[in-house]
């Protein structure tokens, strides 16, 4: 059974190991192993990103262990206060048991609550996997970032991608 809530800024260690592992995939913005994220400052990114009602960090738990994450993050100006990014990520070992499913779930219900119309993501276009769990958790390809990554010497695309609540 997959739990999912807001993280505490004392587990950003762990959330840090489970970014760690999702960026070994080479599906993520950063490629592998090229950034070290601090857990202190981590930490008090968490506590930074929770001030703000419309943005939080949220974890997926597997008895009690830290299996993924998913981060929101509003901005405020009033004009698109109604809309956040996010960014996914779940722990190699955990992926295909209904970690992101879970996570979109109940973060889908929350942006609801705290008063969020749009969320928007950005995916590398040959991450299949990632690109259908978006589309049936009600994402929409918007458009596509011709050539926006360089990924070993390779230009690849991104896809936008929004669900409106």
């Amino acid at each position: 059974m997959v739990e999912v809530r807001k993280a505490f800024s004392s587990e950003a260690e762990k959330i840090v190991s489970v970014m760690t592992n999702a960026e070994a995939s080479g599906f993520m913005l950063f490629s592998p192993q090229e950034r070290v994220v601090n857990p202190e400052k981590f930490a008090k990114f968490i506590d930074a990103t929770h001030s703000n009602e419309k943005s939080g960090v949220f974890v997926a738990c597997v008895d009690e262990r830290i299996v993924g994450y998913l981060i929101v993050q509003n901005e405020k100006p009033q004009r698109i206060a109604h809309r956040a990014n996010i960014v996914i990520g779940v722990h190699s070992e955990s992926r295909g048991q209904g970690v992101g499913n879970a996570l979109f779930t109940h973060v889908m219900a929350w942006a609801q609550q705290v008063g969020l119309h749009r969320l928007d993501l950005t995916v590398i276009a040959s991450n299949e996997v990632a690109v259908h769990l978006y589309k049936k958790m009600g994402f929409e390809i918007e458009g596509v970032k011709r050539h926006s990554l360089c990924i070993d010497g390779q230009y690849v695309d991104e896809y936008f991608m929004s669900i409106l609540l």
